[in-house]
């Protein structure tokens, strides 16, 4: 076989083996991308025309959303923001226009005091996509109706206030479970340290798995309850 011909083979070999490569990167990240972003890949494959494109713009929100100091709330905040919400909640009652508005501007503070930045609405929606997308729809929905309040039914205003409460309560926890964890881990660490015996070590270790065995029930008794029928 002429050497010539050898360096062909072995040229388109290599061309073909890249293009697999590139196209199973492509699939992986449009899985993964699909799989974070949810609604939010489809819509954004039909805002953009171009499922490149797309996944493009989706990357660069992940890369932004890194760069950012996002931070879970400390429990006082939480009960803080969960009293907030109740007296929204109440308001609704006699004023639902203005407590629909006051809901927004709350979930905007949450957003705040989590370290996303207010500066804009559109850009209040690139940056929740990446870690609140399933309750983005909501948000979007809820944010219409707020902007034309005066004109919109009182049933439109009970739906926006339901769907306000559901990206506030997903705001409102997302990441109190790991802070829950870490907290326990450092407990447990330094109550190691201390006894410095074996035996005492592996009582610590059996009553933290009795913890976090009971844990879910915990959870679910210290979380606040923002349960609510809009007035009805």
């Amino acid at each position: 076989m002429p050497t010539w011909l050898i360096v062909v083979i072995v040229v388109v070999a290599v061309a073909v083996l890249g293009t697999v490569i590139w196209l199973a990167t492509q699939e992986m990240q449009r899985k993964r991308l699909r799989q974070r972003f949810g609604p939010e890949y489809d819509r954004m494959v039909e805002e953009k025309d171009s499922p490149r494109a797309a996944q493009r713009e989706l990357a660069e929100r992940e890369r932004r959303h890194k760069e950012l100091d996002i931070r879970p709330l400390s429990p006082s905040a939480r009960e803080r923001y969960a009293q907030k919400w109740a007296m929204v909640q109440e308001k609704f009652v006699d004023h639902p226009a203005a407590a629909v508005s006051e809901a927004d501007q709350v979930l905007v503070a949450l957003m705040a005091e989590r370290g996303y930045p207010t500066e804009g609405y559109e850009q209040q929606l690139s940056d929740l996509s990446v870690r609140h997308a399933k309750t983005l729809e909501h948000y979007r929905t809820a944010h219409d109706t707020q902007k034309k309040r005066d004109g919109a039914s009182t049933e439109d205003l009970r739906d926006a206030m339901v769907r306000y409460r559901t990206v506030f309560e997903d705001l409102l926890t997302d990441g109190a479970d790991e802070q829950r964890h870490d907290r326990d881990h450092d407990h447990h660490e330094r109550r190691n340290g201390h006894d410095g015996h074996d035996r005492d070590a592996r009582d610590h270790t059996d009553r933290a798995d009795r913890r976090a065995a009971d844990q879910p029930e915990h959870q679910a008794a210290a979380q606040p309850r923002t349960e609510w029928n809009g007035g009805r």
